[in-house]
């Protein structure tokens, strides 16, 4: 395998940064999981986008722009053959020192991974998901924005770790006011009706860029999409529940907390959207 790190292509076994970089130190950084289908890099432009709005947001200075960007990712992947994969684009504050000070880190580290990726197996994309509430609580909003893709993923592995313990593989999280934020990895939908539902932004929800083309499927699939608070009891009585994301794509959530939902299977909305998507992701992004 072939990382790209600061400019250069380097072997895996000698893709390192220091020990004293804030990334690794703090979590200070931003990162972006972008697939890869039939050598066409999904919506690409969407995500540098992302990228750098998370970079101005907590004033790191990305020493590229964003056509070298696209060039040192095609590049990447290229150099790993991949016609379907994976790629982790992570940019960090840099080397500094012990101190929490930003300004000791006189240079951002970029690297970029191109990989394999499955996130669930095959069988529960068939058959559907079971997930649980985890107890642990979403970062209050105004203490750490959520548009922010940062490396700061301490909150959403706490609740990995009981989504694991309890036997399954996703958890929702919720707000202190218990209203539903996001999954661990993942945005959540919900349907009721002819409507499509997913929590706002503002709630503490990643601005997904799957969510973000879901949204804009829903007229194809028969549907009015529209983000609304949600309590847990709004995602137990939906007709149906999925969650979308880079790494998992569309998937049907079939039992939260030992409760079925809908039939117990995955809809035929759901079904849909997973169809549509499919579409899109023939199209929609930079070839290589």
């Amino acid at each position: 395998m072939k990382v790209y790190l600061d400019g250069k292509l380097v072997e895996r076994e000698k893709a390192v940064v220091s020990v004293f970089d804030h990334g690794l130190l703090y979590g200070d950084g931003v990162f972006e999981g972008i697939r890869i289908y039939n050598k066409l890099i999904f919506r690409l432009k969407e995500h540098l986008d992302r990228l750098y709005r998370s970079a101005i947001a907590i004033e790191l200075k990305i020493p590229m722009t964003k056509a070298d960007m696209v060039k040192a990712v095609v590049r990447t992947v290229k150099a790993n053959n991949l016609r379907d994969g994976y790629v982790r684009l992570v940019i960090t504050r840099g080397p500094g020192d012990l101190g929490l000070d930003p300004r000791r880190c006189k240079k951002a580290t970029i690297f970029i991974i191109a990989d394999k990726i499955a996130l669930y197996p095959d069988e529960f994309y068939q058959k559907g998901l079971a997930i649980i509430t985890a107890r642990t609580r979403r970062n209050y909003p105004r203490s750490l924005d959520p548009r922010i893709k940062s490396l700061n993923y301490l909150n959403n592995i706490l609740a990995k770790i009981e989504a694991i313990k309890s036997g399954t593989d996703e958890a929702i999280m919720l707000t202190c006011d218990d209203h539903v934020a996001e999954c661990t990895g993942d945005n959540i939908f919900a349907v009721h009706g002819g409507e499509l539902l997913t929590p706002p932004v503002s709630v503490g929800a990643l601005e997904g860029i799957t969510r973000e083309a879901v949204m804009a499927l829903a007229d194809k699939v028969g549907m009015k999409a529209r983000e609304k608070m949600l309590k847990m009891d709004d995602i137990y009585g939906a007709e149906e529940v999925f969650l979308t994301g880079t790494a998992a794509e569309i998937i049907s959530v079939i039992t939260i907390d030992g409760r079925k939902i809908g039939t117990g299977k995955p809809g035929v909305k759901t079904l849909s959207f997973m169809k549509e998507f499919k579409k899109l992701t023939k199209s929609d992004g930079l070839r290589y």
